[in-house]
């Protein structure tokens, strides 16, 4: 299998486009925007509602999204679930710029749908990975797509920057949508489309007992069960790090919304850095190494900023974290990318989802509580820490994520040897 280059720039330009998504909608200007300006965030309680929604989506996804992906690869709607969750998600952060002062149970139903849209469209949108890249370059090809992903997110902040000096908040999410929209395109018709194997309700029915199949399957498979375990763990660390480091600094460290964008293009740049660099030897080492040495980094990150007080240091702080921000999450997908057996990518994917989606209802919603009861971010933000050592304990009992270059030259070293014999 050779790599097609429509194949793939298409579906990094995915990652490009949805990053708009995630850099200014769910880690930077809106959480402080709704946390602060729509409800309030006197004593913790915008830290509350905002954990809350983003509970309930990822809640949605995790429960959903392996019997989907189980219809996507039987009912041959793999891109058009991708199409529809999209779709969903523009819309939704579209309707964001009708949002006012106390609306906080409007936004918060907008919050449910549109990053339900966006979590829930990457489903469909990993498991084209093992479908358009052979094995041996799974980590490469996923480590590109954080990196164009992460010069998406540059794009996007850069833009917005401009809407947030001139206080047009408005004009932020319309911009988001339109630019999730337009880079997005490309994927609907490049991608490749699997092939239709039966009616949509036959699709539905096979959809649920192949998945429940496969859980069977991993359940028995005790390696690709740990590393699940493993994974569900750190990704809640991970997530909870993501939509909660944006009201941090601003509640606890007084960062202003522009300052809070060129925080995040430092770490979007230092993470596009870190992926550059690790996208080679994440197949040369093998994605467990590399998702243990960024465990050990989170580690001493969510450690270090418990005791931080000035912005400099705090500036310091998430240009390291940004070095593995990228790198975690393509080894993660390589890694559990190497379990998969060929044909069941969505079915896969949709319980790497679940495992990853479903993590992300308890740390947002431990960290909201947390800094509501003690009135306080930092015993919220250092309780994080434990989700990383105790993922990282998990992980290094796996027997798996070794380097695919290395097996595959093993691999031909023996097929040469027949032929010698």
């Amino acid at each position: 299998m050779s790599l097609n280059k429509k194949h793939i720039i298409s579906w990094t330009l995915f990652d490009f486009a949805n990053s708009s998504y995630s850099a200014v909608i769910a880690a930077v200007i809106f959480p402080v925007y709704y946390a602060n300006f729509i409800v309030g965030n006197e004593n913790g309680l915008g830290d509350l509602w905002w954990g809350r929604a983003i509970s309930l989506s990822m809640a949605i996804v995790a429960l959903s999204s392996p019997f989907l992906g189980g219809i996507a690869d039987y009912g041959g709607l793999r891109k058009k679930f991708l199409f529809i969750y999209t779709m969903l998600c523009i819309s939704a952060v579209a309707c964001f710029s009708l949002l006012d002062r106390g609306m906080a149970l409007t936004g918060f139903i907008l919050i449910v749908i549109a990053n339900a849209g966006m979590e829930g469209g990457l489903v469909f949108y990993n498991s084209f990975l093992p479908q358009i890249a052979p094995r041996e370059f799974t980590g490469r090809v996923s480590a590109w797509g954080f990196m164009v992903g992460y010069g998406g997110s540059i794009s996007a902040l850069l833009i917005a920057l401009y809407f947030v000096k001139t206080g047009n908040f408005s004009f932020v999410w319309l911009m988001v949508a339109a630019f999730f929209a337009v880079f997005s395109m490309p994927a609907f018709i490049f991608l490749p489309d699997n092939r239709k194997q039966d009616t949509l309700l036959n699709s539905g029915i096979k959809g649920l007992k192949y998945t429940l199949k496969t859980f069977a399957e991993i359940f028995k498979n005790k390696n690709s069960l740990k590393f699940l375990a493993s994974y569900f763990i750190y990704e809640d660390g991970v997530n909870t790090v993501i939509v909660f480091s944006s009201i941090f600094a601003s509640v606890t460290l007084g960062f202003d919304s522009q300052e809070l964008v060129f925080l995040y293009l430092i770490v979007q740049t230092t993470a596009l850095t870190g992926s550059f660099i690790m996208a080679k030897p994440i197949d040369f080492w093998g994605p467990k190494k590399v998702v243990t040495l960024s465990l050990v980094m989170w580690m001493s990150v969510a450690i270090a900023a418990y005791f931080i007080k000035t912005k400099m240091l705090f500036w310091i702080l998430a240009s390291f974290a940004g070095l593995g921000l990228g790198t975690i999450q393509a080894a993660s997908r390589a890694f559990f990318a190497q379990f998969i057996p060929s044909g069941k990518e969505a079915e896969y994917f949709g319980i790497y989802s679940l495992a990853g989606k479903s993590s992300a209802v308890i740390g947002p919603l431990i960290f909201g509580y947390i800094s509501s009861t003690f009135g306080s971010q930092r015993p919220a933000i250092l309780s994080v820490a434990m989700f990383f050592i105790i993922g990282m304990i998990i992980l290094y009992s796996v027997d798996g994520g070794h380097s695919n270059i290395k097996q595959k030259h093993v691999s031909n070293l023996s097929n040469t040897a027949g032929i010698i014999r």
